[in-house]
């Protein structure tokens, strides 16, 4: 059984590709693909099939995916060309006969508010006109959002729009090992998967960081204009700072809030917690 694994270059898909050859899938039965093929040679090293695959190349895309059985479609990372950019991935591996797509999406992307579910619910329309059998991964935020910003966080505190609103954010390595069970195993067609591991606030996240490092962290609550304007001020282009704001606004709206234990039956055990995240980051070389 061959499985594609597109976006291998970036972090969610080369640890997908980590997962499903640390469940036994035979390196040869893994394809993974992405623009920059240099950056997964170690990959083919080991045995695994590397391809190229851009997004905005539909020839690349068929020889991708050719002879492929299954199709893991992790979303691309350009905003507001990610559902044209699907759509010829979709297209791809319709015409290649693939049986199967499990897709990244945003967790409650037919009914979110937030910004970048609108390419999502929109990738969704596409795969179910399709046609092809398919699941919906729907990853709430990583938590690596957050550790990632661990120098800043001790430095300023952790500045925010997300009130009271809890986030039940999971580590990409953990969404990674939910793909790859999907897509590795039968049974998953038609599902909708709402992932996300247990929620946490802001403030609580203020205390995982504080007790982790030793160090007194407080949360500061802001309008969503001012809090926007904050990460203009960090460097962040516009319309990022737009997209990370009004992220923050969905938190407090409960919008990145998931219900049910879909990740943890995935994986078969309990997602990482935050003070297990928070812990590593901190205790990481590059800390």
């Amino acid at each position: 059984m061959s499985i594609v694994v597109t976006g291998a270059t970036g972090h969610l898909g080369r640890l997908a590709v980590e997962a499903l050859l640390a469940r036994g899938v035979p390196a040869a039965d893994v394809v993974a693909t992405g623009r920059r093929t240099e950056a997964l040679a170690d990959l083919a090293d080991r045995g695994v099939v590397v391809r190229t695959a851009d997004y905005d190349n539909e020839v690349s895309l068929k020889e991708a995916f050719a002879g492929a059985d299954r199709l893991l479609l992790v979303s691309g990372s350009e905003v507001g060309r990610r559902v044209r950019q699907h759509g010829r991935a979709i297209a791809a591996a319709r015409a290649a006969g693939v049986g199967f797509i499990a897709y990244t999406s945003i967790t409650h992307a037919d009914t979110s508010t937030l910004l970048l579910a609108e390419e999502h619910r929109a990738t969704e329309q596409l795969l179910a006109e399709a046609g092809v059998p398919h699941t919906l991964l729907c990853n709430s935020w990583y938590t690596e959002n957050y550790t990632a910003q661990l120098p800043g966080y001790l430095e300023h505190g952790i500045p925010g729009a997300a009130g009271d609103g809890a986030v039940s954010a999971a580590t990409r390595a953990d969404y990674a090992a939910a793909a790859a069970a999907v897509v590795a195993t039968d049974g998953h067609a038609g599902a909708v998967y709402e992932l996300g591991g247990a929620p946490f606030t802001m403030t609580e996240l203020a205390q995982v960081v504080s007790a982790a490092t030793g160090r007194t962290v407080t949360y500061t609550d802001l309008p969503v204009e001012q809090y926007q304007r904050v990460l203009v001020a960090a460097g962040l282009p516009e319309p990022v700072a737009a997209v990370l704001a009004d992220g923050d606004r969905g938190v407090a709206a409960g919008e990145l809030l998931v219900e049910g234990d879909d990740l943890a039956r995935l994986l078969g055990r309990a997602p990482t917690s935050l003070a297990d995240a928070v812990a590593a980051a901190v205790t990481a070389p590059h800390a």
